[in-house]
């Protein structure tokens, strides 16, 4: 398949797809403070920089979107196009989320990923992150 976007414009719109505040972490987020928890956001002296720590518990969440992390779902193909440097940067996206989960389990961190693709069915994901929390 074909770009219909020059390489310059689309160079531009993959550097602007930011990796904080997303809206699957703002439907994460805002759920979990209704319910009354609170958690630091993106602490970046704990490997990965999770998206929302709850240091009380030890416990992390990573809220991951289905593109750039390589999701085996219907959003997280890869593009026809340049396929070659999308396998490597994705291959590598995913070694380093792996790297990150390590290093947080050796530090004692118990760690949760929610994927973009889950937030679509909110109500079942959202009581598994409650029942994550909730566990010890």
């Amino acid at each position: 398949m074909v770009d219909h976007v020059d390489p310059t414009r689309r160079s531009k719109i993959m550097a602007s797809v930011g990796t904080k505040d997303t809206k699957p972490e703002l439907i994460v987020r805002r759920h979990l403070h209704r319910l009354g928890y609170r958690y630091r956001l993106h602490r970046r002296d704990l490997p990965g920089s999770p998206d929302l720590v709850f240091p009380s518990l030890m416990k992390v969440i990573f809220v991951h979107g289905c593109y750039w992390h390589g999701h085996e779902c219907r959003w997280g193909k890869l593009p026809k196009s340049n396929e070659t440097y999308w396998q490597e940067k994705i291959r590598a996206n995913r070694e380093r989320d792996a790297r990150n989960a390590a290093d947080l389990l050796a530090l004692g961190w118990d760690v949760y990923t929610v994927w973009q693709c889950e937030l679509r069915d909110r109500e079942p994901t959202l009581d598994r992150i409650v029942e994550y929390l909730g566990s010890r």
